[in-house]
């Protein structure tokens, strides 16, 4: 249940700038991935949000005018175990019941070497927002973008974990988010 890599995903995620010349790009859900890696009584798991979109606009020359927003559905989160897919979206966790949505949102972008970058904005799970960092990778080639990145989060700064789960006892505290994103021009 370590699950709690939203955000941003969640995303996090691929870059964006506003300027001029800034594009538009809408993420293809079917083409990308975000996904989660916790740890359960020392045993790492995998897992993956089956839900999420996202626009982001963003210009390679002027990064820091950009911004993104990113949206994932908590209740898609998915390690292919039963006994953790039934409880992510539960109170203890995700909360999906009232919290159904958690987002990222980049406020800008910054160059951090030769098709590198970092997102700058906030990641908000149950209601609860905290400015990340997420670095990534990113080429674009015609009217695609492809971004890969990593950040690693401490599941219950987000509420992530209640009652027996809110310690590191059987679940570790630490959550890495991996994001694989395309995304298609949509406007110049």
């Amino acid at each position: 249940m370590m699950f709690r890599s939203i955000g941003f995903a969640a995303a996090l995620l691929v870059g964006a700038s506003v300027s001029a010349h800034a594009a538009t790009w809408t993420i293809d859900t079917a083409k990308s991935t975000l996904g989660f890696t916790g740890s359960q009584s020392g045993t790492p798991f995998n897992g993956k949000f089956g839900k999420f979109s996202g626009t982001i606009v963003f210009d390679p020359a002027n990064p820091g005018a950009g911004h993104a927003d990113v949206t994932v559905e908590t209740a898609s989160a998915a390690t292919g175990d039963q006994q953790k897919d039934g409880a992510m979206p539960g109170s203890d966790w995700f909360a999906a019941d009232k919290f159904p949505t958690a987002a990222f949102k980049a406020t800008s972008f910054k160059s951090t070497g030769t098709g590198t970058y970092e997102a700058d904005g906030t990641l908000t799970i149950r209601g609860m927002s905290k400015p990340i960092a997420l670095p990534f990778t990113l080429a674009i080639t015609g009217d695609t973008a492809k971004a890969d990145g990593k950040v690693q989060l401490i599941r219950t700064d987000y509420g992530v974990g209640q009652g027996a789960w809110a310690s590191a006892q059987y679940v570790a505290l630490e959550v890495a988010v991996t994001v694989a994103i395309v995304a298609t021009k949509t406007a110049p």
